[in-house]
Parts: C-alpha cells; sequence; structure tokens
C-alpha cells in the first residue's frame, strides 16, 4: 500500500478538491512529510510540462499515483451522459489526452462527478451513453496499459452510481477489465452500510481509494472507524494505493500534516501485515 495526496497546479479552479495547489512546490512539499506519491487533478493534459514533472518526481523520490479528473467536470463542463454527441466526443478526446498523460505517470485515470447524471432523461439512456463512452475510452486505455477508476459519489452531489454496489453492476455492464472502482470513504459513510466490508467484500473491483474522515477533514479528525477499514483491507489482502482529498483546512500544510501524521503508521503497519503473510503462505522447502 502507498499513500498519495492531491494536488493540482494554480491555475485550477477554486472548487478543486485537492490539498495543495502549484506543482513545483506541491511535490517536495508531500514528500517532506511522508506521503509516496500525488494525484494530479487536471481537467486537460497541457496542464502537465512532463519534462519539469519528471524532473520534480525524480529530485524527491516520489510517484503520480493516479490523475483525477474533476476539473473535466466543474471547469469544462463535461460529462460520458451528455447527451449532444459533439459534447461525448470532446470528453473522449480530453479523457484520451489524460489516458496518454497516465502512461508515464500513474496508469490510473479516474471518473469522478465526470460520469454524468441521469437528471430528467430516462436511466437507461443515460446509463448506456456512460457505457458507451466509457468502452470507448477503455478500450484506448487497455492499449496503453491504462485503468480507468469510477468513483462512487454521495447523492447529494449527483444522481448517478451513489455506492459500491451500484458501482461495481455498472462495471460489470461495461464489461472491461480495466475498468475498475475508486471508492471515497467519505461518500460510503453517506451510502453504503458499511465501509470495511463493503471494501473487503467487493476488493476484487477496487482499484484505488480515497481517504478522509467523515466531515471531509484528515483521517482522524472526524468520526469514521478507520481502524476497522485498515483491518478489513489487511484481511482481504488490499495492496494498492490511498490519496487523501480532503478539505484543505484549517489551512493546505495543517490538513496535509494532520493525515499524513494519523495514516503514515497505518499504511506501514499495513505492509508489515501483507509481507508477513505472504512469508508464511509461501512455499516451504
Amino acid at each position: 500500500m502507498k499513500l498519495a495526496v492531491a494536488i493540482a497546479d494554480t491555475g485550477a479552479l477554486a472548487s478543486a478538491f485537492v490539498v495543495f495547489r502549484g506543482f513545483r512546490d506541491s511535490i517536495p512539499k508531500a514528500a517532506r512529510l511522508g506521503y509516496d506519491g500525488v494525484e494530479l487533478a487536471l481537467k486537460t493534459a497541457d496542464e502537465v510540462n512532463p519534462a519539469q514533472l519528471t524532473a520534480w518526481l525524480d529530485e524527491t523520490g516520489m510517484e503520480v499515483s493516479c490523475i483525477s479528473t474533476g476539473q473535466v467536470f466543474a471547469d469544462l463542463g463535461l460529462s460520458f451522459t451528455e447527451s449532444s454527441p459533439e459534447r461525448r466526443e470532446r470528453v473522449i478526446e480530453v479523457f484520451q489526452g489524460l489516458i496518454d498523460l497516465a502512461v508515464k505517470y500513474g496508469k490510473m485515470v479516474n471518473i469522478g462527478r465526470v460520469r454524468g447524471s441521469i437528471g430528467s432523461q430516462p436511466r437507461e439512456e443515460a446509463e448506456a451513453r456512460f457505457i458507451s463512452v466509457a468502452q470507448n475510452l477503455c478500450d484506448y486505455a487497455a492499449e496503453r496499459h491504462v485503468t480507468l477508476v469510477l468513483e462512487p459519489v454521495n447523492r447529494y452531489e449527483i444522481d448517478f452510481i451513489n455506492n459500491v454496489q451500484q458501482g461495481v453492476a455498472l462495471l460489470k455492464k461495461v464489461d472491461r477489465e480495466n475498468l475498475k472502482l475508486m471508492p471515497d470513504v467519505f461518500h460510503m459513510n453517506i451510502e453504503d452500510t458499511t465501509i470495511g466490508g463493503e471494501l473487503a467484500r467487493h476488493l476484487e473491483h477496487v482499484g484505488y481509494l480515497h481517504l478522509a474522515d467523515s466531515n471531509r477533514l484528515a483521517p482522524g479528525q472526524g468520526h469514521t472507524d478507520f481502524e476497522d477499514i485498515f483491518d478489513h483491507l489487511a484481511s482481504a489482502g488490499y495492496d494498492g494505493w490511498v490519496s487523501v482529498e480532503i478539505l484543505p483546512k484549517p489551512d493546505p500544510d495543517t490538513a496535509a500534516q494532520q493525515a499524513a501524521h494519523f495514516l503514515r503508521p497505518r499504511v506501514d503497519a499495513h505492509n508489515i501485515q501483507l509481507q508477513t503473510r505472504r512469508k508464511e503462505d509461501a512455499p516451504r522447502g
């Protein structure tokens, strides 16, 4: 398991759901706090200068965990369920650029609110549009060994795919091996009957995790039972990324430090458990 924190460049909208802004300063700052990597919140691939990004990552020993796409929805106003064929083509074009970027940086691209809503249209039509766009992008991504991760989001933010079980059902309809789930425990706290139990039950579909406390602050600042979550993840053998996507309060530096202080020892203990179990399960003689 590796620990990341969500960051954006300085030009991102104020609504961008990230802890730090400005890639040049954020990457070394995250490294000093004990994170293994950064999740890049982008609206288009050209927000990143690959040569500069590679240099900053190499200097700090950091990785890109994932490319997140909330700004494709919030800034560009695009979604998979667009009724306009031209706008669906535009979202495919934007995602193809992000997938190309992910080949070198993270090999994972998230689908959050950009998956779109149902609204007043028949659910079957919205779902069919999502499936068509998702299959198109999954096929493009598969050729580049990139995984797409669908994030269930609570009902107060969107009306389509709110919990893990709904996400799993949609994954099966899309029927592509490189489409996984990206559960966020903040949304799960609202929508799912349990958090740790649901994660363990559907772990084969989980490709990435977002961590935030019940109040959207740093883990440890609310009432989410992270001990139970980590226990279930350990028992199920989760070995992927966990990323901090929280409100930057009381300020970004404090929020990131609180999250790292709370999560780093739990991530390290989780990894020791996995290593011990693998040694115990390894063939003897």
